[in-house]
């Protein structure tokens, strides 16, 4: 048998490692990751044992060098958004302005447009409550409102890198941001309406109650900031990636577009958002001390993220090493079924172990050696495989997903009807989801 071969078989059995681990013994996921990368670099690679942990240390600092400052600020829009009541703004606003005809519509829009930049999990606990209330006062179940809810932060969560796994991703593959952005959220809206014609279809029939909502449950809105006011952490960061981006396809770089560019710089970018997150905060009657509190805030909740993505990181560092990324593209070439591969690989990854980010950051750090031989190694190439793996990790969530219990217990529905509902409608969101990714490929690639 070959090296190669040997190789092939001990990257299986590695990835196999890190879905039994973290899904059956429920291992940490760091833990996890080093101890298999060891053993992968010591039995799969022709590295010497001196530079074992040297190989390991570069691919974890080098993936936090490009992405640490994007999650922590990223983390910190998403802290202001929730303590100023922007992210509720935003969804009583688009509530009223859709009326009473367009409910189901209006809640998918009210998850779509926070969770741009908001965690779907923070999201959904910040949302629920208004759902609950809209259920309530329209007599819609509350099963379909929470799966439409659900979907519609799901899908932007794990398709645009302003959230963790698509952003490691897209750093991974070196993918153009500015470009990503705008596909991502294209690229969002199908699967989503994918999604809400599903949960439709599986409440049809069913006898799900509407929520029960006490008065003193209800959220006031008194004191909210303006919808306006609340969009700009969430839409600024987004034109000024985007408009730097323009300027480079137009080959504008000199003068006044410089500082374009420099604003349209991920890290700036994000920065200003974070400010104008603050401002919010401190318009909305925030304290002093507010500023240092969301820091510390969202660095205790981006410092697990940048530990797994380092952790990914080093894992596919270790597997460029053993050469099996480019033997992969070999065998299997071309880019239409190369996309499959980092689709398919994201979606079972996801499935088995739960994490939307774990799964893209893994199938990144697994696909990334291979993208010249699968015909991806373009800027449309590495776009397009980033949406891939985003579209395999929406795949499916269920009862190993901590999202997924949080979209059950905060609707006060049962397991059972959760599953129906929102499980089937994320595996119809990623595979529609990718449908069309891979039917615009022949367009691009």
């Amino acid at each position: 048998m070959s090296s190669i071969a040997i190789s092939s078989i001990l990257v299986v059995l590695s990835i196999v490692a890190i879905i039994y681990l973290t899904a059956k013994v429920k291992f940490n996921v760091f833990g996890a990751l080093f101890a298999v990368t060891m053993a992968l670099a010591i039995f799969g690679t022709d590295l010497p044992y001196s530079k074992v942990i040297d190989a390991m240390k570069a691919g974890f600092g080098g993936t936090l060098g490009g992405i640490s400052f994007i999650i922590i600020f990223g983390a910190a829009i998403a802290v202001c958004m929730e303590r100023s009541g922007g992210a509720l703004s935003l969804a009583t606003h688009i509530m009223n302005m859709a009326g009473k005809k367009n409910t189901k519509a209006a809640v998918a829009w009210t998850g779509f447009i926070p969770g741009l930049t908001i965690f779907c999990d923070t999201g959904y606990i910040i949302l629920s409550g208004i759902v609950r209330t809209i259920s309530a006062t329209s007599k819609l179940p509350m099963p379909l409102l929470a799966s439409i809810l659900g979907t519609s932060l799901f899908a932007v969560h794990c398709l645009v890198p302003t959230h963790p796994g698509a952003l490691a991703a897209a750093t991974t593959m070196n993918a153009n941001l500015g470009l990503l952005v705008v596909a991502s959220i294209v690229f969002a809206i199908p699967g989503l309406v994918a999604a809400y014609f599903w949960s439709n279809k599986m409440c049809k029939g069913m006898d799900y109650a509407p929520a029960a909502v006490e008065a003193q449950e209800q959220q006031s809105t008194a004191n909210l900031p303006s919808f306006g006011f609340s969009l700009l952490p969430v839409v600024l960061p987004l034109v000024l990636i985007s408009i730097s981006t323009l300027l480079t396809t137009f080959g504008m770089k000199e003068g006044v577009a410089a500082v374009f560019h420099f604003l349209g710089n991920p890290v700036i970018a994000l920065l200003v958002g974070m400010l104008c997150g603050i401002w919010l905060l401190a318009s909305n009657g925030g304290q002093k001390g507010d500023f240092s509190a969301v820091l510390e805030e969202a660095i205790a909740k981006a410092g697990p993220i940048l530990i797994i993505t380092g952790a990914g990181g080093m894992f596919g560092a270790i597997i460029k090493e053993t050469g099996v990324g480019g033997a992969l593209g070999e065998a299997l070439g071309g880019a239409s079924l190369g996309l499959f591969v980092p689709f398919i690989i994201a979606a079972l990854l996801k499935t088995a172990q739960g994490s939307s980010t774990v799964a893209s950051i893994t199938t990144a750090a697994i696909i990334v050696p291979s993208l010249a031989a699968f015909g991806l190694d373009s800027e449309a190439g590495r776009i397009f495989a980033v949406l891939a793996i985003g579209a395999g990790s929406l795949v499916a969530s269920h009862a190993n997903d901590s999202y997924f219990w949080v979209v059950t217990k905060f609707s006060n529905i049962e397991m059972e009807q959760s599953l129906r509902v929102f499980t089937t409608s994320t595996i119809v969101m990623g595979v529609v989801t990718f449908a069309c990714i891979w039917g615009a490929s022949f367009f691009f690639l």
